[in-house]
């Protein structure tokens, strides 16, 4: 079996592995990168097109980012911590898009980011979270309305058939995104070939991970089998990053670390109605986002977006959630039975415990029938017809279990970052906001993992060099946000 030393291997092609190989190859050119994707080519799976939202996540539209805590108040710092963290993605991406390494308007365009929703309760609810949001420099562009030639302006396919009656309210940010992260993947790895020390091997999958010594320069075997041809090679990795979606957490549990322990997954499904009416799909150019229903989980937030798929726009609403037992859109059904280990089985039992309404709810969704999809979609649309809409599959998104010594284990829809003691391994695991601060959840990576590396002047001069607001909070300086912004939404044509 043929052995190969390589500095940095990275698991799954999708935006987080393209990513941090994007930003190791500018920091440091020399370091020998290998990219181990089992599909025939990067970005199919999560980072796919139609198998997320594609909505450049900044807090601007969704809900759920803005929770009350128990006394009733609503909590911004969240929105306002994922909104800098887009911004930070947003640089990177110009910086890129200047040097001609990326090609913005095939992956990135401008689309407004809505919140609607309906009745007095949550009226009162937006206008005081618009109020607390508008007040605050990242957001000082958010606008809010409840008056009936305003919303039709804004989205007038949503208004189209509705009661004159209607309590609607909405808030809007112009300068909202729609990002294909599957184009976006491809054209990163597509630059990353043409540079020296990169290495992309398409449907090959890694079949055994583990460290030999940790004193060595290269730590990790990584096993990995070519699918069409069955050959097997060894890959000796100084790194190793598992960005494999729903696959990363098996390699994780397989490589032995113990801040792996306790880790388990709970995997959501979802589905799109899709729209074949192209009078329809030109008469709506926004993302809408609503609230959730009772006991349903963030990522089945239904909203009503403009994509543009391929260079042609299209309209999707959803995602209808769902229960399944694979961890990837093309894995097994066995995955999740094969991801109960002794490590992990408490954190499990107690998550399912507390979580049981939940899994009711997914399953329930699963069984469905169309016309109550499409109740789901009259909400939103009161004049939907049933033939002009069709069923798609999303993506899947493995959540988090992780240990809690109250419940013995708890779920969580976030991203999180798992990374073993010495920096020789991470893992991504988790899903929303995911790619839209992919730039953030890498930089993490590096400091977590390359901490002596970063602190250097080398690394620090690039990385300002690409990132201007790094090591400086947008959260707090709105005249470094202001210069940024202007930037960004002008290189990326947003404005």
């Amino acid at each position: 079996m043929a052995t190969t030393d390589i500095d940095v291997v990275l698991v799954g092609g999708g935006i987080m592995s393209a990513t941090l190989a994007s930003l190791l190859h500018r920091l440091d050119p020399t370091l020998s990168i290998c990219m181990v994707e089992q599909l025939e080519d990067v970005a199919l799976e999560s980072s796919d097109a139609l198998n997320n939202a594609g909505t450049g996540h900044a807090g601007y539209c969704e809900l759920n980012y803005t929770p009350k805590n128990r006394q009733g108040d609503i909590q911004i710092r969240r929105a306002l911590e994922i909104n800098a963290a887009f911004e930070v993605s947003l640089q990177y991406w110009s910086t890129l898009t200047k040097e001609g390494a990326l090609q913005a308007a095939a992956f990135i365009q401008r689309v407004p980011h809505l919140s609607a929703v309906w009745g007095a309760e949550d009226g009162a609810f937006l206008r005081q979270r618009f109020e607390l949001l508008q007040a605050h420099p990242l957001f000082a562009e958010m606008q809010w309305s409840n008056q009936p030639e305003t919303l039709n302006e804004w989205m007038p396919l949503m208004m189209r058939g509705r009661e004159s009656g209607a309590h609607m309210s909405a808030t809007r940010v112009a300068h909202g995104s729609d990002v294909n992260f599957g184009a976006l993947t491809r054209q990163l790895v597509t630059h990353l070939k043409t540079q020296a020390n990169f290495t992309l091997l398409t449907q090959s999958r890694v079949t055994k991970l583990k460290q030999v010594n940790k004193r060595e320069k290269h730590p990790w075997q990584v096993q990995v089998q070519d699918l069409v041809t069955g050959k097997k090679q060894t890959l000796e990795a100084q790194f190793v990053f598992l960005g494999a979606g729903g696959g990363a957490l098996p390699l994780l549990q397989q490589s032995g670390i113990p801040e792996a322990n306790g880790y388990g997954g709970f995997p959501v499904s979802g589905q799109w109605l899709i729209c074949n009416e192209p009078s329809l799909i030109n008469t709506h150019h926004a993302k809408v986002y609503s609230q959730a229903a009772v006991g349903a989980p963030p990522m089945s937030v239904p909203h009503l977006d403009t994509r543009m798929i391929q260079g042609k726009p299209a309209l999707l609403f959803g995602p209808y959630a769902g229960f399944t037992t694979r961890f990837l859109k093309q894995g097994s059904r066995f995955d999740l039975a094969k991801s109960v280990k002794v490590r992990n089985i408490k954190s499990l039992l107690g998550a399912g415990r507390h979580n049981l309404d939940l899994t009711k709810y997914l399953i329930k969704e699963v069984f469905q029938t169309h016309e109550q999809r499409m109740s789901a979609l009259r909400v939103f649309l009161p004049a939907a017809d049933s033939q002009h809409w069709q069923l798609a599959h999303a993506g899947q998104r493995v959540q988090i279990i992780k240990r809690c010594h109250q419940h013995w284990g708890k779920l969580e829809f976030g991203t999180e970052i798992v990374a073993s003691a010495d920096g020789s391994l991470a893992a991504l695991l988790g899903a929303s906001p995911g790619a839209s601060v992919s730039v953030q959840a890498m930089l993490d990576v590096l400091q977590r993992c390359f901490a002596k590396r970063m602190q250097s002047e080398g690394w620090q001069e690039t990385l300002k060099s690409m990132i201007p607001s790094y090591g400086e909070s947008l959260i707090d300086d709105a005249q470094l946000l202001a210069r940024v912004r202007s930037e960004t939404l002008s290189t990326l044509q947003l404005g």
